[in-house]
């Protein structure tokens, strides 16, 4: 095999790796940002519903975010204290990190993390206009 053959296998090896830990780490972590955001929403929704009309609906997305919360701390944490599974993606991610950097540079890392955050938002937008 030329050794240009084996640099691409071992940087899509090394893409696979981080998409995977990364899907994984954001599984739980997404929660925890969307909480933030929900609670921002909410707090505007019940300024804006003067006359309670919405009240119902805003009530329901209180109970959504309660549940998201929980769901959230579930994923991460087990009797206060973080998981060892969610621990060993923080610090599979890292290493993977380094290990890109190690292969392909700081500049390489930048390209993969960039090229995934674009994927992430191609598929939002391509869920999006699926269900409209």
């Amino acid at each position: 095999m030329e050794k240009s053959d084996i640099k691409s296998l071992r940087k899509r090896y090394l893409i696979w790796l981080y998409k995977t830990t990364k899907e994984a780490l954001d599984k739980v972590e997404r929660k925890f940002t969307q909480i933030d955001i929900d609670r921002f929403l909410l707090k505007e929704l019940r300024r804006r519903d003067t006359k309670k009309v919405a009240a119902p609906f805003i009530k329901d997305f209180e109970s959504y975010i309660r549940n998201k919360e929980k769901n959230g701390i579930a994923l991460k944490c087990e009797n206060g204290a973080f998981k060892p599974e969610y621990l060993f993606l923080v610090i599979k991610l890292k290493a993977i990190e380094k290990a890109v950097i190690k292969e392909a540079g700081k500049n390489g890392l930048r390209e993969i993390k960039a090229a995934y955050e674009q994927e992430m938002i191609k598929r939002i937008l391509e869920e999006r206009q699926q269900k409209v």
